[in-house]
């Protein structure tokens, strides 16, 4: 099962996905020029939405339909430091399908 990680460090933000860098896949969408970015919503937590869900889903078209919610529900309150499963976000696209529209 997939593990990726953030974390915040003296030399910057760092992203990985099995001790790999995380691709930012721009090639999708660029939200940002910025990179990736956390705990708040906007361009930056929403390119690391896009390129989370690229990854797990290995569907660009569906991470980008799904990046803003996503981004909403998980990117904007994840800690400085965190870590997720492919498990977990399996839950949280889980829990957004069956969320009534516009909630």
């Amino acid at each position: 099962m997939k593990s990726y990680a953030g974390s915040r460090t003296i030399d910057g933000i760092k992203v990985d996905v099995d001790g790999r860098r995380l691709d930012e896949r721009y090639d999708i969408r660029r939200f940002t020029n910025s990179g990736f970015e956390w705990t708040y919503e906007g361009g930056g937590p929403r390119q690391l939405a896009l390129a989370l869900l690229a990854d797990h889903l290995g569907d660009g078209g569906k991470a980008l339909e799904l990046s803003e919610s996503f981004m909403k529900a998980k990117i904007a309150n994840l800690d400085n430091d965190w870590t997720l499963t492919a498990e977990d976000i399996d839950s949280i696209l889980s829990e957004l399908a069956s969320a009534p529209e516009g909630a």
